[in-house]
């Protein structure tokens, strides 16, 4: 089978950081020809660089017209193409739209349904995509037995810095959310406040936001009966300086009704665990389905009343809140849920499940 991708994240991104390890994996697997589509430049980053070289053809369209760049996937002679952006910014929908491959697929940049009549699946799991939200979906679902998105199992995770250097008080619980501030709505912040009022000396760090976002937040707090100084920014980090302070947090506190993601993954394989209330629509299901898979059930909570005392009762509870760190940590490296192999055969098993259905003359249905 030749298999393409066609993404604007091919580099230093969410989804560069993603995949790579897992296009590695899938490149390796016998009868599998790996052609990624890339809709931006090499960065020259070592993501990019990793990319390219797993990819078995890497096809340079940033700059091509829409037709150009469905005649290109055409001539490779693709059998399934994977829109890996959707209606994101920076994606290409116009070029999945004139046809160029019999098996077109909406997977995982994009959470939720495309509604377009061109992409014929979804990729997604069982509990980021439950069969209550089947109806809502344009696209036949296909569902991986694992969580739908992978990671890169590849990353180091540098030592930590200090507390100091963070801008961290030396003591007390640090909760951390660093979901662009986008996410935190009002409901959510109230939530996280909540939790702040019910544990002393603990903090909320949080990845600073544009223009006055951190201000208003600082305002919010105080509007809350929360003392703004409780509020700890972080700048955006590279990657591995982000990793490494992740290991200074205690908490992930998750959002409503959009949730972390890659945010949930790169937290988990840091060792910081991620409380989350499951939502309604797979935007709001990923974390979720990162703890389910990863064997962290349990920290996915019904209501908002039960992740507000889940939150406390870690918070004020040093013994319990150590023993679930070293579970994150032991399940990270003995679960299935990080195995690149696993998952390219997993992947690659549902894939070809597609591309028989479309040689045997089927239509589309969910796998």
């Amino acid at each position: 089978m030749r298999l393409g991708f066609m993404s604007n994240g091919f580099g230093a991104h969410p989804t560069g950081l993603l995949t790579a390890a897992f296009f590695e994996a899938l490149s390796a697997t016998p009868g599998i020809e790996l052609h990624l589509f890339a809709l931006n430049g090499p960065d020259g980053s070592a993501i990019c660089n990793r990319l390219q070289a797993a990819a078995h053809r890497w096809h340079d369209v940033e700059a091509r017209p829409h037709s150009a760049t469905a005649g290109i996937i055409r001539s490779a002679g693709i059998d399934v193409l994977f829109d890996l952006r959707g209606w994101g910014g920076g994606g290409r929908p116009e070029v999945l739209a004139m046809r160029p491959a019999p098996v077109q697929v909406n997977w995982l940049a994009f959470p939720g349904t495309s509604g377009a009549p061109w992409i014929d699946y979804v990729v997604a799991d069982p509990v980021v995509l439950p069969e209550t939200l089947e109806p809502h979906f344009s696209e036949a679902v296909a569902r991986l037995p694992r969580c739908f998105q992978p990671s890169d199992t590849r990353r180091a995770v540098p030592r930590a810095p200090s507390r100091q250097a963070c801008g961290l008080p030396a003591q007390g619980v640090v909760f951390c959310c660093f979901n662009n501030s986008y996410k935190l709505n009002p409901a959510s912040f109230a939530r996280h406040m909540a939790v702040l009022r019910q544990v002393p000396g603990s903090v909320l760090w949080l990845l600073s936001g544009p223009g006055d976002a951190d201000h208003r937040l600082h305002k919010a707090a105080r509007a809350e009966g929360v003392d703004p100084s409780r509020l700890v920014f972080m700048p955006k980090q590279p990657q591995a300086e982000y990793l490494a302070r992740l290991q200074l947090s205690d908490l992930f506190l998750d959002c409503n009704p959009y949730n972390a993601h890659t945010t949930a993954s790169d937290a988990l394989w840091a060792g910081c665990p991620v409380l989350t209330r499951p939502g309604e629509t797979f935007a709001g299901r990923v974390a979720a389905s990162l703890n389910h898979h990863l064997g962290l059930a349990d920290m996915n909570m019904a209501d908002d009343g039960a992740y507000i005392e889940r939150a406390v009762a870690l918070g004020t509870d040093p013994d319990a809140l150590a023993a679930l760190r070293k579970r994150v940590s032991q399940q990270r490296d003995t679960s299935t849920h990080f195995d690149m192999g696993d998952f390219a055969a997993d992947f690659s098993a549902l894939v070809r499940r597609m591309h028989d259905r479309r040689c045997s003359g089927l239509a589309p249905a969910p796998l």
